[in-house]
């Protein structure tokens, strides 16, 4: 599975962190392996690793984004686009193995498939700030 499917899959899961106790995120992602059909031990062990790593810098990740969102701060964001922003954070300041821009494109892209209308230019605009 290429990277990019594998982003759609955490960004999936970190989007159901925000509905679900904390305590339930490793059954959440083993429900959905079995449910989506993710059968490679490679790839199951990269999606859960990065979903419970996001999940668990979710705190400072929040104080990131709202240091560099202007007149939008995490509690009032719709939970895509927020859930797209914390997952690019996490690449961005947290993943050695990810490049800035890739991290800033991919988010680009998710928010262009899930988010609302000015989504991606709303995500692009944060994580231009943060990356600075």
């Amino acid at each position: 599975m290429k990277r990019t499917e594998q982003r759609e899959h955490i960004f999936k899961l970190v989007f159901g962190v925000e509905f679900h106790p904390p305590e339930e995120l490793k059954e959440r992602i083993r429900l959905y392996f079995e449910q989506e059909e993710i059968t490679e031990e490679r790839d199951r062990e990269y999606i859960a690793e990065k979903t419970e790593a996001v999940a668990a810098h979710a705190e400072e990740i929040d104080s990131l984004i709202n240091q560099h969102s202007t007149g939008w701060k995490t509690k009032r964001m719709n939970k895509a686009d927020l859930s797209i922003l914390r997952l690019a954070v996490y690449e961005m300041k947290m993943d050695e193995d990810v490049p800035v821009s890739v991290a800033i494109n991919e988010a680009v892209e998710l928010a262009k498939r899930f988010g609302g209308e000015d989504s991606s230019s709303f995500i692009n605009g944060v994580l231009a700030k943060l990356a600075d």
